[in-house]
C-alpha cells in the first residue's frame, strides 16, 4: 500500500503548514500510541533537536500519546541516534525524534524507532496511518498515561560513544574542530572526544532555537574548512541538526564526505581482520569508491538512497558497514542507525592505531568525475519517459561506451518535477558529452509531449 503520511524518514514539512501543524501531531501520538503501545504501563521515549517548533511538537505529541494510555518518558535535546539507543537499553515500546534533520528551523518532522532501535517496518507506518483516519477517543482517567523526565539521557549516550572504541584509547595529541551545526550534538560531541583526550575547538555549539544548520554544520562545510585552517588542526568533523550524518575536512582543509568516510572505516577494519563481509552503498555511491574496494577486494552493493533502504540491505547481506555520500554512516557492530559521533570515533581510532593522517587514510581512494543534468518533465511521466525505448537504447549506448570505467544513474526527482541523468567516468569531458547524449533523447520526448522544448541544467 502507498503511505498517505509518512515519507522515506517519517513525517517532515513546514512548520505550521500541512501535517507539521499540533493538531495533527497530537492525532499522530495518539495513533502511535495505539500502535505501538501494549496497554497499561507502555513507554515511549521522545527527543528533539534544538529548534524552538520542539516544544510545540513535543507537548502535542505528549498529549495524544498520553490520551492513549501510554507513558512518556522526555529525553529533550538528543542526537537521533541517541534517542533509538537510549530507547533499546531503557527497553521502552518506541522513541519518537522530532527533527527536520539537516533543514532549516523553519521545518521540523517526526520519526519513530522500534523497542530495538530501528527505523519502523512499512506495515507498522501503515497501520499507524490508519489509526491516523479513525476518530481520536480518550482512554478512562484511571488508564491515562505520565509524563517523567529522563535527567541523565545526555550521560548514558555519552558514555556509550565512548564504549564504541576501546577503553583504552586516548586522543591525546590530537587537535581537532568540531562544527555541532548549532544542533542536537551540542552538548555531547565535544565532551566525548574531550573525555577522551582531544584538543577540541568547538563550533555550532550556542543553539537558540534559530541557527540550527544556519552556515555551520554538515552542510556548509565551508565553516569547518576555514577553522581548521585558522587553528592550524589536524582535522574537523561536522555534524548536522540532529547528529546522523558526517563530515570530514583533514589538515590541508580538504573534504571528506560519506564515501571517503566508508572507504576509511573499510579499509582499517579489512587490515584487523575484522571486516564483516562486503559495504552497502546507494545509488549515489561514487564509483570511484567501488573500484577502490573492489582493488582491496572488498564487495560494494548499492541500495535506494535512505539510510532505512541501506539498514535492510544490510540485513540482508548479514553485513555491517554502509553509508552514502551525505554522510549517513552505519557501523550495524556498533549501534542500530546512522550515527555521526560514533563514526567519527571509528575513523579517529584508526588514525592512532596507524599513526596516519586523515589525508592518507584516504590514500587509494580516487574520487571519479560526475555530472548530473536535470531535465524538465513537462507533462510527462517520470516513469514512462525513463523506460521508453529511445531512452533505454541511449543509457545501454553510453554503459557500452563505459564498459568497466563508470556508470550511469537516471532517476527522478522526489522533489520536483525533474528526471536526473547522472554519469560518471574518468574523464570528465566524456561524461559531460554522454549525459547531455542521454539527456537530449529525455528533452526531445519531453519536447514533443509538451510542446516545448526543456533545457537541463547542471
Amino acid at each position: 500500500m502507498k503511505r498517505k503520511y509518512f515519507g522515506t524518514d517519517g513525517i517532515r514539512g513546514r512548520v505550521g503548514e500541512g501535517k507539521i501543524t499540533p493538531e495533527f501531531v497530537m492525532r499522530l501520538g495518539w495513533a502511535a500510541g495505539r500502535v505501538l503501545g501494549n496497554g497499561k504501563g507502555s513507554k515511549v521515549l521522545i527527543g528533539k533537536d534544538t529548534r524552538i517548533s520542539g516544544y510545540l511538537l513535543e507537548s502535542a505529541l505528549e498529549a495524544g500519546l498520553v490520551a492513549a494510555g501510554v507513558d512518556i518518558h522526555l529525553l529533550g535535546p538528543m542526537p537521533t541516534p541517541g534517542i533509538a539507543y537510549l530507547t533499546r537499553t531503557l527497553h521502552a515500546q518506541a522513541g519518537i525524534v522530532i527533527s527536520a534533520s539537516h533543514n532549516p528551523h523553519c521545518d521540523n518532522g517526526i520519526k519513530f524507532f522500534s523497542c530495538e532501535g530501528k527505523k519502523l517496518p512499512d506495515e507498522v507506518e501503515l497501520a499507524i496511518e490508519r489509526e491516523l483516519d479513525k476518530p481520536m477517543t480518550t482512554v478512562e482517567s484511571e488508564h491515562l498515561g505520565k509524563a517523567y523526565r529522563v535527567s541523565d539521557a545526555a550521560g548514558r549516550y555519552i558514555e556509550f560513544c565512548k564504549s564504541t572504541i576501546p577503553w583504552t584509547m586516548s586522543f591525546k595529541g590530537l587537535r581537532m574542530v568540531v562544527d555541532c551545526a548549532h544542533g542536537a550534538t551540542y552538548h555531547i560531541a565535544p565532551h566525548v572526544l574531550r573525555e577522551l583526550g582531544a584538543d577540541v575547538i568547538a563550533i555550532g555549539v550556542e543553539p537558540n532555537g534559530l541557527n540550527i544548520n544556519a552556515n555551520v554544520g554538515s552542510t556548509h562545510i565551508d565553516t569547518l574548512q576555514k577553522a581548521v585552517l585558522e587553528h592550524s588542526a589536524d582535522l574537523g568533523i561536522a555534524l548536522d541538526g540532529d547528529g546522523d550524518r558526517l563530515i570530514m575536512v583533514d589538515a590541508k582543509g580538504e573534504v571528506l564526505d560519506g564515501d571517503d568516510i566508508l572507504y576509511i572505516i573499510a579499509c582499517s577494519r579489512l587490515r584487523r581482520g575484522v571486516l564483516d563481509g562486503g559495504v552497502v552503498g546507494t545509488k549515489m555511491t561514487n564509483f570511484g569508491l567501488e573500484h577502490a574496494l573492489n582493488q582491496h577486494g572488498i564487495d560494494l552493493v548499492r541500495a535506494d538512497v535512505g539510510d532505512r533502504y541501506i539498514l535492510e540491505r544490510l540485513q540482508i547481506e548479514r553485513w555491517s558497514l554502509g553509508g552514502e555520500p551525505s554522510g549517513h554512516i552505519i557501523c550495524l557492530d556498533r549501534t542500530t542507525t546512522g550515527d555521526g559521533v560514533i563514526s567519527a570515533l571509528q575513523v579517529l581510532a584508526e588514525v592512532v592505531k596507524s599513526g596516519r593522517t586523515l589525508h592518507e587514510l584516504r590514500d587509494g581512494y580516487q574520487k571519479y568525475p560526475q555530472i548530473t543534468l536535470n531535465v524538465k518533465l513537462g507533462t510527462a511521466n517520470a516513469a514512462d519517459l525513463m523506460e521508453a525505448e529511445v531512452v533505454q537504447q541511449a543509457v545501454e549506448s553510453v554503459v557500452t561506451e563505459l564498459a568497466d570505467t563508470g556508470r550511469v544513474l537516471l532517476r527522478p526527482s522526489g522533489t520536483e518535477p525533474l528526471v536526473r541523468v547522472t554519469v560518471e567516468g574518468q574523464d570528465s569531458q566524456q561524461i559531460t558529452a554522454l549525459a547531455n547524449r542521454i539527456a537530449n533523447v529525455l528533452e526531445s520526448i519531453v519536447a514533443g509531449q509538451a510542446g516545448s522544448r526543456q533545457v537541463a541544467s547542471v
